[in-house]
């Protein structure tokens, strides 16, 4: 067999070059301004305080009395939420536009009086956690037009729930601890001297991203208590840096998440509330497209039913009698809503019953909109949560408006 033997010198070259080229590369990824997973976490740095003395609030009302005054709300979803890219530019990838003072103005005037503001931090941090200044003023912006019109505000780490961030299982603990605390720190000390009229929401729908049970809830799957003694341990973390701030983070309304915000996870004996040094600030945070089969599931059902109104009955009357009559605690369903299946009369009357019911427990609804409220050509029904015309400063289909507003 003839074997070709390469010339030493050249040989010894290309050798030298593939060892260059691989050192080139872990350096490159090295310097990535994005955390990989295992890597170590840089130390905490300081942290800039927002000047200033503390506007003027009213912080004497407890959780329960508070909420009581919040009236109906909106989300403002898909925009500084989006995330698979940087910059800026984030806020509007996901096909929404870039928020103004208008949106505000002609929410507040349709007869909306809170807006719930979702932030994904993750793709605008380095490696040490440490958050994009220039993005920080995005948020401060938006959240600043909004109080402007006399909205209340909820801003929250919403879509950062993943392995390099934080992830509730005991692999990713410290990793988890590092983000939640150290992003919370720089809200918390970037907002300190806001009002009450800023609420501040720990967690979105915390859980285990990709596990079997992902989105469901069980005291006898031993992943997902696990995962909820971890997630109490995050957000008692969280409002610990965030009372520690100072200012009037120090008796700010708070709010608090089971286990990807279910309800079911809520009323488990896992859930963990947390110590707060504050006296009755602390608001339970749910979410609930219920029932699954009409207001969610594609294709679903389309027809509102008896069984549709014991199913809502059910959940809120448990979350009442657990967290607002027994321990004082009150309840907001951050999101909320019914997906667009061409049946116009069936969600009007879904949206009617629903928000009606939480009113009657004094339970606050936030309508999840996420621009999305055209049935496709596909004829798919899936996340069809489209309301408010952010550009028009209409409503789609006033009469669901309409139905909110009068149920309340």
């Amino acid at each position: 067999m003839n074997m070709h033997v390469p010339d030493n010198k050249k040989f010894l070259a290309a050798a030298f070059a593939a060892f260059v080229l691989f050192v080139l590369v872990i350096a490159s990824s090295c310097s990535s301004n994005q955390p990989a997973l295992g890597d170590s976490i840089p130390p905490e740095p300081s942290y800039p305080e927002t000047p200033g003395d503390p506007l003027p609030g009213d912080f004497s009302l407890s959780a329960r009395e508070f909420v009581s005054g919040l009236g109906t709300g909106w989300n403002l979803g898909n925009t500084l939420d989006a995330y698979g890219t940087t910059g800026l530019a984030s806020e509007t990838s996901w096909g929404q536009p870039r928020t103004t003072q208008d949106m505000m103005k002609n929410l507040k005037a349709s007869g909306i009086d809170l807006v719930r503001i979702p932030v994904s931090w993750h793709n605008h941090a380095d490696e040490a956690f440490t958050i994009d200044p220039e993005w920080m003023a995005r948020v401060k912006t938006v959240v600043d037009y909004a109080l402007a019109e006399d909205l209340r505000v909820i801003i929250n780490i919403h879509h950062d729930n993943e392995k390099e961030y934080y992830f509730p299982d005991a692999e990713h603990a410290e990793r988890s601890l590092a983000f939640v605390t150290r992003v919370w720190k720089q809200i918390a000390l970037t907002f300190r001297n806001y009002d009450e009229n800023l609420i501040f929401e720990l967690l979105n729908e915390p859980r285990l991203v990709g596990y079997a049970n992902e989105w469901g809830w069980s005291d006898s799957d031993s992943a997902l208590t696990k995962a909820a003694s971890i997630i109490g341990e995050l957000e008692q973390s969280a409002l610990d840096v965030v009372r520690a701030s100072g200012s009037n983070n120090k008796n700010r309304y708070v709010m608090i998440t089971p286990y990807v915000a279910s309800p079911w996870a809520a009323l488990s004996s896992r859930f963990v509330v947390p110590e707060d040094s504050a006296e009755d600030k602390l608001i339970l945070s749910v979410h609930a497209y219920t029932p699954y089969s009409f207001a969610m599931e594609d294709p679903g059902e389309k027809i509102f039913t008896d069984k549709h109104r014991s199913d809502i009955d059910t959940f809120m009357a448990n979350l009442n009698d657990s967290f607002t009559a027994k321990r004082g605690i009150p309840v907001i369903i951050g999101e909320y809503g019914a997906t667009n299946k061409n049946n116009l009369a069936a969600r009007v009357e879904w949206f009617s019953y629903y928000v009606g019911k939480a009113a009657s427990y004094g339970m606050p609804v936030v309508l999840w909109d996420n621009g999305n409220h055209q049935v496709p050509s596909s004829g798919s029904f899936s996340e069809l949560y489209g309301f408010y015309n952010r550009v028009g400063g209409s409503w789609y289909s006033p009469e669901i408006l309409e139905a909110i507003l009068g149920a309340l």
